[in-house]
């Protein structure tokens, strides 16, 4: 035996446990755009788990479904069952609005998770359960969720907008009654329907007060657009006072004073522009209301047909238009 010869002690080596990892990814639709997104989601999260030692892909779970309250997420249930049954110990999400629906729905989840010990990463957000006590993570939820919806809501009016510029929307071809749309979705008139919009106009401009015409209509027994028999007054009041019966449609347009969008000769008319604007003159006419310095007040006395002088025009639309 040399002298010069040492022993070592090597202690065993700690066995590497690895851990668990589920992915978690959700669309709100099977279109070319959220499938790529989608494809994403899963690519930069599967990179993430393969970088970091120790972790270890197990599990996969992609819904496509809505994030409205109602819409099924099998995936997203499958993925709590492994939880619970101690499958998975760690589940990464791209963001919080992939995860759950709404606030209230990503709080229960994640105290579901912590219950069976299960570790919440937001890739996106840079969260992640193991490092946020409840209330911090409650807060951060909560005012990430406020200004998500805010976004949304903004890019949804931005998208109006783009659309509403460009003549792209499908707004401008949405049918009224007088209208259908053809197999491009391009507005066209409906002929039977359309007799009956050019009758209530000329029989308001020969007098016929609204609920005059209404009365009329019932005893021609002409269906209501929704297919009833008895009009309503209001029906009538909006139909005489739409600018789509001359072919002008107007987007995101709430008042007068705001910027809106207006397509002039969007569609074919059924109403002439001076036939159209005669009624407008003709309801400001009539309206019994007036407006003062300290409010509006009500006149004494309401229109009635019956004091019209063009009555006697009457008879010419009874006998058909």
């Amino acid at each position: 035996m040399s002298e010069n010869r040492s022993v070592h002690f090597i202690p065993p080596r700690p066995i590497r446990r690895e851990r668990r990892v589920g992915i978690y990814c959700r669309v709100s639709s099977n279109s070319t755009e959220q499938l790529n997104s989608l494809t994403n989601q899963v690519s930069a999260l599967t990179r993430l788990i393969a970088a970091t030692q120790n972790w270890l892909l197990v599990d996969t779970y992609i819904d496509i479904a809505s994030g409205k309250k109602g819409s099924k997420r099998a995936e997203y249930t499958r993925m709590l069952e492994d939880c619970q049954a101690k499958n998975i110990e760690i589940v990464i999400t791209k963001n919080i609005s992939r995860f759950g629906r709404d606030t209230v729905e990503v709080l229960e989840s994640l105290n579901k998770l912590r219950e069976h010990g299960v570790r919440v990463i937001f890739e996106q957000e840079g969260l992640d359960t193991a490092d946020t006590d409840s209330e911090l993570m409650i807060s951060i939820i909560e005012s990430i969720a406020q200004a998500e919806n805010e976004s949304r809501s903004e890019n949804i009016k931005w998208g109006y907008r783009r659309h509403a510029a460009q003549g792209t929307s499908k707004l401008y071809n949405r049918k009224c009654y007088g209208y259908e749309n053809d197999e491009d979705g391009e507005l066209i008139i409906k002929k039977n329907e359309a007799k009956n919009v050019r009758l209530i106009f000329s029989l308001y401009l020969q007098g016929h007060s609204i609920i005059g015409i209404k009365r009329e209509l019932e005893k021609r027994e002409i269906k209501t657009p929704t297919g009833k028999e008895k009009w309503s007054k209001r029906t009538i009041d909006v139909m005489l006072s739409n600018e789509k019966y001359i072919g002008v449609v107007r987007l995101l347009h709430s008042n007068e004073y705001e910027e809106h969008f207006v397509s002039e000769n969007n569609h074919p008319a059924i109403i002439s522009k001076e036939q159209f604007e005669a009624v407008q003159e003709e309801k400001i006419k009539r309206s019994n209301v007036v407006k003062g310095e300290d409010g509006s007040k009500r006149k004494g006395s309401k229109y009635s047909s019956k004091n019209s002088k063009d009555k006697q025009l009457v008879g010419n639309i009874q006998n058909g238009i």
